[in-house]
């Protein structure tokens, strides 16, 4: 047994500055993690007896999302375009939660056609809607058009849900108080809306589409919170933090061994759980009763960008959107 001791003994002093340098890695790396998960939401708010409809709800933060919104009592719609793993999700949901009261509908936002199917089907089909989370995404896809012909990133991100929300106005009013929560990201930094090319025909770029659709999703919301002041219905953007979810499929490297290499870096980021957090709390939190238009992370309000609160670029948006899905 001493000679194991003394063995260990040399080892440590041996190699004692290079254990040390992996220690003080190690615990920055644990420290960065937490900073990185900030922000709990820490309501206990009660949602039984009220509806709530949840975009992209069958992965990632959307179902983390719809899961707790579901223990609180909540009905709750998963609103997806796959049928199959929005029911797999829901399934979940249900077991986990207790709350059979878990509904899935078809949704593809890809397609106006499709969000006037799923608005009218919960206008005729549901007394009230409490809680409308715009949380579907596409993030840096190639060049692709939606149903419409419009440009994927900003037809699914931002005119999808403008249409489906502006459908639905009608039934939040009439369920007031209730909330409007859009994803956005802190991507919307570096956003611009191109009104000369707004489906940027001509040069097409991955990451400026989606930045300028993630913009699109902040002025939208300042937007539609002058249009609802008095209503009782109130709207909340959201940057949800850097997750490890499915919408950087089209980032992520094919090959198996970039992968392994990026698994530290990936392992760093917000799981879905902790990226909802956002989304919940500005879906249930009492203190944010009385505010709207403002722009959240990390469960508190924070300053968008400069380009997110220019009134008149919102409102000229507004009337382009309008225009491109013929919105009555």
């Amino acid at each position: 047994m001493e000679h194991y001791v003394k063995i260990a003994r040399e080892l440590l002093k041996k190699h004692a500055v290079g254990i040390t340098v992996a220690l003080a890695a190690g615990a920055t790396l644990l420290a960065l993690r937490r900073w990185l998960a900030a922000g709990v939401c820490r309501s206990k708010a009660r949602l039984d007896g009220k509806t709530v409809l949840i975009t992209g709800a069958n992965t990632g933060i959307g179902k983390e999302t719809a899961l707790n919104l579901a223990q609180r009592g909540a009905r709750v719609i998963l609103a997806c375009r796959d049928l199959t793993k929005a029911s797999v999700a829901a399934d979940y949901i249900r077991r986990k939660s207790g709350n059979s009261n878990v509904v899935v509908m078809k949704l593809d936002l890809a397609s106006l056609e499709s969000v006037r199917e799923l608005a009218n089907k919960v206008r005729i089909g549901e007394e009230r809607l409490n809680i409308l989370i715009n949380n579907a995404g596409i993030m840096m896809c190639p060049k692709w058009k939606t149903d419409d012909d419009f440009e994927m990133q900003f037809g699914v991100n931002h005119l999808g849900h403008f249409l489906l929300t502006n459908l639905l106005l009608d039934l939040l009013k009439k369920s007031a108080p209730s909330r409007i929560v859009i994803v956005s990201s802190v991507a919307h930094e570096k956003g611009c809306i191109n009104f000369n090319d707004i489906h940027f025909n001509d040069n097409y770029k991955p990451d400026v589409s989606y930045c300028q659709s993630k913009l699109a999703n902040v002025l939208f919301c300042r937007e539609l919170a002058v249009r609802l002041k008095g209503t009782g219905v109130n709207t909340y953007c959201v940057h949800p933090g850097v997750v490890r979810t499915e919408l950087g499929r089209h980032l992520l490297p094919t090959s198996l061994w970039k992968n392994l290499l990026l698994m530290p870096f990936l392992m760093m980021l917000k799981s879905p759980q902790e990226g909802a957090q956002t989304s919940i709390f500005c879906a249930v939190d009492e203190s944010l009763a009385k505010s709207s238009g403002l722009y959240y992370s990390d469960c508190a309000v924070k300053s968008p960008a400069p380009a997110a609160m220019d009134d008149g670029v919102a409102k000229r948006l507004w009337t382009l959107s309008a225009n491109l899905v013929k919105l009555e």
